[in-house]
């Protein structure tokens, strides 16, 4: 029997819309952040990053914290204490955070 190809979710939604705000924002093209993210030690092609973005392809973890790492911004995620246990009020940029993105 084939392998069922995994759907991606309302998450993975949200992570590719967020990459590619963030991408824009900082005024990279795809081909420059995917040249970013394999200078970092995680091989990627500009086409593997288009298909993350048109949500084609999923984004798995290690390909999340080095796309966020080459934009400058933390990877948004279950290990990341919220602010208030920090004691500053005021929350980090991550790359699921739209307002600072948009």
């Amino acid at each position: 029997m084939p392998p069922r190809p995994l759907e991606i979710g309302p998450a993975g939604h949200a992570a590719a819309h967020a990459i590619e705000r963030a991408r824009t924002a900082c005024g990279y093209s795809q081909r420059q952040l995917a040249a970013r993210v394999t200078a970092l030690g995680q091989p990627m092609t500009f086409t593997a990053l288009s298909r993350i973005e048109r949500t084609v392809r999923r984004c798995d973890i290690d390909d999340l914290v080095a796309i966020a790492t080459a934009l400058g911004i933390a990877p948004a995620g279950p290990s990341r204490r919220p602010s208030h246990a920090l004691g500053s009020g005021r929350r980090g940029r991550n790359i699921a955070d739209d307002r600072r993105l948009a």
